[in-house]
């Protein structure tokens, strides 16, 4: 079998569709529906089973994938190891971060890894946190740091780079921006603000509906993104839960950062998508989980 056999084999039972299995590989879907018949036909049966809905693999196409696909990720992984190790990495990284203090964690976390792979590009990209999984799905970057979700499916959480204090942001003309921390069940006294969209992968965790004594959490305006939740919560729309250390980099007339008594820190780590196995993606993730 060739190469681009296995990895469109491989591809198209991931996708089980034709279109995006031949945008994910970069080629049209008339070369993946091609190259599918010529193995069908080298095997001697089906391995996809078609109609004008769906594409599902056959029994024989399953049990081909289980025993190919380990195969194939150690035959990556070995390629992968044998060009770190010869310094012959070159890739561009595209870093999603959600806030411009976690920006310059992650380049900072780079200096390392481009000072050892110096034909690498990091490139960075500010993503908003509710689109964060969203980015990394639709491979509009390669790896992200963020507060890795609750449920992390098709996502990879690899070291953690940081763990930050969280704080209740108020307006700074109510009673709670005079006091020197907050409990979680003063989120019981304003209405959250959230940005619009915001996923339940992060669960109760920085979002709650309840205080941890079962007091509801009113739920109220949402924005597009955080500047807009930055902006409801200055108007005296509510109230919302971010990182202490944001407060520098988003100071603004009207808002008070008032940090948490009674809550952990939440965890800043690396992600990415599960099947992305470039060399360059697991030498970062090396380099970053050494330097802390």
């Amino acid at each position: 079998m060739e190469r681009y056999e296995i990895e469109t084999f491989l591809a198209l039972a991931d996708e089980l569709h034709f279109a995006r299995t031949a945008e994910r590989l970069g080629v049209t879907p008339g070369r993946v529906s091609q190259t599918i018949k010529a193995l069908e036909r080298r095997i001697g049966g089906a391995l996809f089973e078609r109609s004008s809905r769906q594409v599902r693999l056959t029994p024989v196409g399953r049990q081909f994938r289980d025993d190919l696909a380990p195969a194939h990720q150690r035959i990556l992984r070995a390629v992968a190891e044998a060009r770190a190790a010869c310094g012959g990495i070159g890739e561009v990284l595209r870093i999603g971060f959600t806030a411009p203090w976690s920006g310059e964690l992650v380049l900072r976390s780079a200096e390392t890894f481009l000072a050892r792979y110096p034909h690498c590009t990091v490139e960075p990209h500010e993503v908003a946190l509710h689109l964060v999984i969203t980015a990394l799905l639709e491979r509009q970057i390669d790896v992200a740091v963020a507060v890795p979700p609750v449920d992390p499916a098709g996502i990879t959480v690899g070291p953690v780079l940081s763990r930050e204090r969280l704080a209740l942001v108020v307006p700074a003309s109510h009673a709670l921006a005079r006091r020197e921390t907050a409990s979680l069940e003063d989120l019981a006294l304003l209405p959250l603000v959230t940005a619009s969209g915001m996923p339940r992968l992060w669960g109760d965790r920085l979002f709650p509906s309840r205080t941890p004594l079962g007091l509801p959490v009113e739920h109220g305006p949402t924005a597009g993104g955080w500047q807009g939740v930055l902006l409801l919560v200055a108007a005296g729309r509510g109230a919302t839960v971010a990182p202490l250390r944001s407060e520098p980099y988003q100071k603004r007339a009207g808002l008070a950062y008032v940090p948490f008594e009674d809550t952990d820190p939440v965890e800043y780590a690396l992600m990415w998508r599960t099947d992305n196995r470039s060399a360059g993606l697991r030498a970062l993730a090396r380099t970053v989980a050494d330097a802390n």
